[in-house]
């Protein structure tokens, strides 16, 4: 008999969220390497840098390489294979997460440098 303890609710929730994270990440890749559709590449403040398809590549790695991180994650915790214990596979997604914000803010930083201002 399941017992539904908060843990194992909070566990669901996460193994579910993971799907449509994968598939955004996934579509994003899909859409800049294929599509050729640099509308959504290092976006700051809503604002695309001055040359998107510079960084497009960069964005477009790092969509894919962290959508087939979550689909392993996922495809290591399904139910009936259990190929990794809970740990392994939560640490897999947490890991991605912070990769993939991380490698964002990053190339952001980096497509929208610092203007200074000088004095007169």
């Amino acid at each position: 008999m399941l017992v539904l303890n908060p843990f194992i609710v909070i566990s669901w929730i996460l193994f579910t969220a993971l799907f449509p994270v994968a598939f955004h990440w996934l579509r994003n890749a899909y859409k800049i390497f294929v599509k050729k559709d640099y509308s959504k590449v290092a976006l700051k403040k809503e604002q695309p840098p001055k040359n998107p398809a510079k960084w497009a590549p960069f964005v477009g790695l790092l969509n894919l390489a962290a959508g087939i991180a979550i689909v392993w994650a996922i495809i290591g915790a399904l139910p009936f294979w259990f190929i990794y214990p809970y740990e392994k596979w939560t640490g897999i997604a947490a890991v991605t997460i912070w990769f993939k914000l991380f490698g964002e803010y990053i190339i952001k930083t980096h497509a929208h440098p610092f203007k200074v201002a000088k004095n007169k």
